[in-house]
């Protein structure tokens, strides 16, 4: 008979590590980072109000965010314009809605794709780079420098980022919607040969001005999630060259993800307000 031993110093035997541990690991992992990044936006929008940056740090930042973002931006909400007439056009012309392909078009570029296509090449020029020039400061420890020269590193490096973001979104934006809707214009009536007056008539009877405005509503919430999302990986890159690729390859996969999540939720919650306010709209929502 195998007798238990009573000896408190007697060594434990590990038990072997489950698939239920390696998951509850990971949920905990998950909502910890998301905590994290709950408690770095907060910090984030506290020095929003505590102290506006200076404009000799704000100008090359906004320069770089958005001056050098017009021309990807803009060839990408043309191409996009382009691809919709193309796809669109035959399905319309079996149904006899040719002259209404404006209409469909328009509004897709100003509700739904310019928004998204316009923060999510943001993203990946903007948010990657972000999050590697700010990995790369925490590896040579240039981050660590600022808070020992009594320079709160959120304010100097993120908050600048943040507000380039926030409002230079809503432009790009409009550049994207407008390249797209130029685009879609030309092959529709140049290629496809639909009637022009036709084409536009039918845009300016469903496209109004709440369209365009719940695009650049959605917009503010995307720059906002692409700048905290890529300055905290960023400030929480691992050492090494790979750590400062991890984390710019996670910046634009975070980024991109929560560009769809909160298009999804906003665009639920913009059709319930419209239908509240415009009921006699909701059907055509």
């Amino acid at each position: 008979m195998a007798v238990a031993s009573l000896n408190p110093d007697a060594e434990l035997v590990e038990k072997p590590e489950t698939a239920v541990h390696r998951l509850g690991e990971q949920v905990f992992d998950m909502v910890a980072e998301i905590g994290d990044v709950g408690l770095f936006s907060v910090q984030t929008l506290i020095w929003i109000f505590r102290r506006r940056p200076r404009w000799s740090v704000l100008v090359p930042i906004f320069y770089a965010i958005g001056v050098q973002s017009v021309s990807v931006v803009a060839v990408t909400g043309t191409f996009i314009g382009m691809v919709l007439a193309v796809q669109a056009h035959h399905e319309f012309q079996m149904m006899g809605l040719a002259t209404r392909l404006g209409s469909v078009i328009n509004i897709s570029l100003v509700k739904e794709l310019g928004p998204v296509l316009a923060a999510t090449m943001l993203a990946g020029r903007v948010g990657s780079s972000m999050a590697a020039e700010l990995g790369t400061m925490r590896v040579t420890e240039q981050i660590d420098a600022l808070s020992a020269l009594g320079t709160n590193p959120i304010y100097y490096l993120a908050v600048p980022r943040f507000m380039a973001c926030l409002l230079l979104i809503p432009l790009l934006t409009l550049m994207a919607d407008f390249m797209g809707v130029i685009g879609g214009a030309v092959v529709s009536t140049q290629v496809m040969g639909i009637d022009s007056f036709a084409y536009w008539k039918h845009s300016r009877d469903y496209v109004e001005g709440l369209d365009i405005f719940a695009g650049i509503f959605k917009s503010y919430f995307f720059g906002a999630a692409i700048a905290l999302i890529s300055c905290h990986r960023g400030f929480n890159s691992s050492a090494g060259a790979e750590g400062v690729g991890k984390a710019a390859t996670e910046a634009f996969v975070y980024s991109f993800m929560a560009i769809l999540f909160l298009d999804f939720v906003l665009g639920i919650g913009w059709n319930t307000v419209y239908r509240s306010f415009w009921p006699q709209a909701s059907g055509l929502l």
